[in-house]
């Protein structure tokens, strides 16, 4: 029998290593043009010039009287500043005339300013006065409560790059500019594979309950963080431990853009996967990495599909995703922002570790005051325990040599829900 590849020395990557061998080897997927009703959470591939400014001419950002602002300056209650209203202008139409010294013009929010208007004194700040002549009483609006022509866009200028996530202000910049189609990167498809003949899915939960089976909760937890990274999940089902049944669920996933399996991977007399895959044209490109939950995991090829090898425990599982697949599918989709987001926190409590492995424990974060954050446990952190990661707000890096960690010491935290910049370039992986 052939040796598998996974039978040859574990490569025991750090994290960093591995993330960027796996980004390494992807490139985005193709665009598609979408409508813009569709656009949202997609990623832009494109960038976005702006035919026109944006606003399309001054304006006013307040109901109130434009004018000129050395026609107000000084005005106070006990010595107030007289203006001749000349016009009136609500939203939607335009002045007629430029205004001139001791002239004003009445204006509602967004309404164009006239000519000679440097200023829009709010209505707040003013009495009217018999025949056509309003009081100023302030003059803390003079030069000011203008939005100017083009501030906002500016005809010509790049308002959005490629490789940005469209959000709900991304969509609104898009209809400002008259895109009413867009071309956004393909969402990648993802098949997902669990594998186990102790697993059962929910239709078969008798057999759970009579403590014969349990749940494929890795089979549901893999689709949702698929769906929730932007991707399209294939689910493969669960498939048998024989090399039939493999092989059998394995042909689903054809036209895939990326493989996620999780269990049947490790060294054990009845782990068929990694001869069933190796069968089909598997290649290796690493397995091991430095990290706890999840340094089983393993990365490489079947064909030109990437292949993620997940641990079977629940939480090595989510974890494993959230460290290298959630930044691949990221690089599929053609974002710029690649890396896991991460942010300093102290530890909420003394913490024991065990150095050669970096820990990502799961936590809770409270609120340290001004800014500050701190990170507590969600209690034991066993692989096996799926809650603990339903309880966390992020995952808490310790480092690979660290052995205790005291209270108050500072960490990494990368925030758990898909939480990341969504727009923004990353630095380097936090770890």
């Amino acid at each position: 029998m052939r040796a598998h590849p996974l039978d040859r020395p574990a490569d025991w990557l750090l994290a960093r290593e591995a993330l960027e061998r796996i980004l390494a080897s992807l490139a985005p997927l193709p665009a598609e043009q979408v409508p813009l009703a569709d656009a949202l959470g997609r990623v832009l591939a494109e960038p976005i010039v702006s035919p026109i400014d944006q606003p399309p001419w001054t304006n006013s950002g307040m109901d109130g009287f434009a004018c000129r602002a050395r026609d107000v300056e000084g005005a106070a209650a006990a010595d107030p500043r007289l203006l001749r209203v000349i016009e009136e202008v609500p939203a939607g139409a335009f002045p007629t005339r430029a205004i001139g010294p001791g002239e004003c013009v009445r204006l509602m929010t967004g309404a164009p300013v006239p000519a000679g208007a440097d200023s829009v004194v709010r209505l707040e700040h003013t009495v009217p006065r018999e025949h056509g002549v309003v009081a100023v009483l302030k003059d803390v609006d003079a030069g000011r409560n203008l939005r100017a022509q083009g501030e906002d866009l500016a005809k010509g200028a790049v308002v959005l790059e490629g490789g940005c996530v469209l959000r709900p202000a991304e969509i609104g910049v898009l209809a400002s500019v008259g895109r009413a189609q867009v071309q956004v990167t393909r969402r990648a498809r993802v098949a997902v594979l669990s594998n186990g003949d102790e697993l059962v899915d929910l239709d078969e939960f008798d057999q759970v309950l009579a403590g014969r089976r349990i749940v494929s909760s890795n089979s549901w937890s893999l689709a949702a963080a698929v769906r929730q990274a932007g991707a399209e999940p294939v689910e493969l089902g669960i498939a048998r431990d024989t090399r039939r049944s493999l092989r059998e669920h394995l042909s689903r996933a054809r036209g895939a853009d990326a493989l996620v399996t999780t269990a049947g991977a490790s060294v054990g007399d009845h782990d068929l996967m990694k001869e069933v895959l190796e069968e089909l044209g598997y290649r290796v490109d690493f397995w091991r990495v430095k990290v706890q939950p999840g340094s089983p995991f393993s990365f490489g090829r079947l064909g030109d599909v990437p292949v993620f090898g997940l641990p079977g425990n629940p939480v090595s599982a989510l974890v494993t995703f959230e460290l290298f697949v959630r930044p691949a599918l990221r690089k599929l989709h053609g974002r710029r922002d690649v890396f896991p987001f991460a942010f300093p926190v102290r530890a909420a409590e003394r913490i024991q570790s065990r150095p050669g492995l970096m820990r990502f424990l799961r936590a809770t974060l409270e609120s340290e005051g001004a800014g500050g954050w701190r990170a507590r446990l969600t209690g034991p952190q066993g692989s096996g325990i799926l809650s603990s990661v339903a309880r966390a707000d992020a995952l808490l890096v310790v480092p690979l040599d660290a052995d205790v960690v005291e209270e108050g010491t500072e960490l990494l935290a990368i925030p758990l829900n898909g939480g990341d910049a969504g727009a923004r370039q990353m630095p380097p992986a936090p770890f």
